[in-house]
């Protein structure tokens, strides 16, 4: 009935809000991109918040129109896109707590099911992917330009189609959109491939950090707020540099810390049979088992021993 009470409400609303989780990757900003078309095609008075997203992302329709903060009122109806609690919108709670009716659509396995009513399919390997079936259900038309948004979510949530998640239902809806006249291979390049020039310096300092403990397969790597400094980056330029650790022979979890004013950010990923998720859940983050993350409040040497013991309990 999830689906049903989802399109009952957003036909009630007048004035909607989305959101999506803080540091926005490509299924962030690309489902909440389709998601905004989506509710724009309904005739909806629809407001788009993230207050700062990777530019790689710019290349999508109706990016421009992507608002760093809300109006100041009681939105009808408030959908948070691939975000699995509130503590992670973005600083942005307040308008998803005082929205009259509250929406959640994601795939985290680590759902809190926060909202009134909750879509949720760890299964699926993108937010953006659900969309496909929640817009479908809502009466959208899947044009080219919500096509492109939500595209761009599934290949960077899937790594360019190679994690363990992708389903046959994801080369199908992919083959759609080249019916609709989607350049499949020109979204993959400018999204996953394209990388900015701060984001090269930086996978260069990472690589010149790596470690490697319990007999390689643990990577270890960091970055701090002075390498982000120096290398002018930006919102997203760090993405990816957790996936070199993973790529190597014998590694079965890749961690990354980033020094943020708050602390040490962990991603983590693994390989074959440790949950990263579950890792992270001792630091209150969490994720999805292959893909994960939290905050160590910690300086770098203490924050770096009590994530390595951490995952070291989870090797065989």
């Amino acid at each position: 009935m999830t689906l049903d009470n989802i399109k009952e409400e957003i036909e009630k609303a007048k004035n909607i809000v989305i959101l999506t989780h803080e540091s926005p990757d490509g299924d962030a900003v690309g489902s909440s991109l389709a998601m905004y078309q989506a509710l724009k095609q309904l005739g909806k008075d629809v407001d788009l918040v993230i207050p700062e997203h990777p530019k790689t992302f710019d290349i999508l329709p109706c990016a421009d129109e992507i608002k760093k903060t809300g109006r100041d009122i009681n939105y009808d109806l408030a959908i948070a896109l691939d975000c699995a609690d509130t503590k992670r919108l973005d600083g942005f709670e307040n308008w998803y707590h005082e929205s009259k009716v509250k929406i959640s659509i994601d795939h985290h396995g680590s759902n809190t099911m926060f909202a009134d009513y909750n879509y949720v399919d760890p299964a699926a390997p993108a937010c953006s992917q659900i969309l496909i079936i929640v817009l479908t259900s809502m009466g959208v038309e899947i044009n080219k330009n919500i096509g492109e948004c939500l595209l761009a979510g599934i290949i960077t949530d899937t790594g360019g189609f190679k994690y363990e998640g992708v389903t046959t239902e994801t080369f199908e809806f992919v083959a759609s959109l080249l019916r609709i006249g989607v350049n499949v291979s020109e979204i993959y390049k400018k999204v996953l491939q394209v990388k900015t020039r701060a984001n090269f310096e930086l996978t260069k300092i990472v690589m010149d950090r790596m470690e490697f403990f319990q007999d390689g397969k643990i990577s270890f790597t960091y970055i701090t707020l002075k390498d982000i400094q120096e290398t002018n980056a930006e919102a997203g330029d760090h993405e990816g540099l957790v996936e070199i650790g993973r790529d190597l022979e014998g590694v079965e979890v890749s961690i990354l810390l980033r020094e943020t004013e708050k602390g040490y950010k962990a991603s983590l990923r693994s390989n074959e049979y440790v949950n990263a998720s579950e890792v992270c859940s001792i630091f209150s983050g969490g994720g999805h088992i292959r893909a994960a993350g939290c905050t160590i409040p910690y300086p770098l040497e203490q924050a770096k021993e009590k994530i390595i013991d951490r995952v070291k309990t989870f090797l065989k």
